[in-house]
């Protein structure tokens, strides 16, 4: 089935800390005109860095999205825009679109690194339809007018459960004996992240 790459331009309409999950913060974006909203759940120190952008708040000392800017306007790279791209096992993906003396270049990037840029180079973020359609949640009746980030956050499906080491070795054996190696490669990929760490 070819996904829809229709872009969609979002704003922020929200952040606030997390009901769901302790330590994190729900950010919400919503379409420009429209009434879908896409409730992403991102951590503390990126929730930080772009609520001081959006307060306008001076930092002390630059941090560290700060000096990602400082650094690239002196080398004339403006990010023009930001594209959430795709929704993976419940992973948000983003890219960079950056410009340097009329040449375009594309920088992959976690979606909060890239909105906590967005607002400081003051550049549109957008998503593709078929990631608003599957993750976005349409405001019905009960939520016209409001983007109370509770209530929205409240509406996101349940997060994918986390699996421990034992289940995925687990899964990651059952995947090899049905010959699935796609699968088995993504799980060998987490057992391998989670050993390094």
């Amino acid at each position: 089935m070819e996904k829809d790459k229709k872009k969609v331009k979002l704003e922020i309409v929200g952040l606030s800390y997390s009901q769901t999950q302790s330590g994190a913060y729900a950010l919400v974006l919503g379409e420009t005109n429209g009434k879908r909203r896409l409730p992403i759940i991102i951590g503390g120190f990126e929730a930080q860095a772009i609520a001081i952008e959006l307060e306008k708040m001076t930092p002390s000392r630059p941090l560290t999205h700060d000096l990602f800017k400082n650094f690239a306007e002196e080398f004339n790279i403006q990010i023009t825009e930001i594209i959430i791209y795709n929704l993976l096992e419940g992973i948000f993906f983003a890219r960079l679109t950056c410009e340097r003396e009329g040449k375009e270049i594309q920088i992959d990037s976690r979606t909060s690194d890239a909105i906590a840029l967005a607002v400081r180079f003051n550049c549109p973020i957008y998503t593709y339809e078929f990631v608003l359609g599957s993750a976005g949640i349409l405001l019905d009746e009960d939520f016209a007018g409001t983007d109370d980030v509770s209530s929205i956050e409240a509406a996101i499906p349940e997060a994918p459960k986390v699996f421990t080491l034992e289940e995925l070795n687990a899964q990651l054996s059952e995947a090899l004996d049905n010959e699935d190696y796609e699968a088995a490669s993504r799980i060998r990929d987490e057992i391998n992240k989670r050993n390094s760490n």
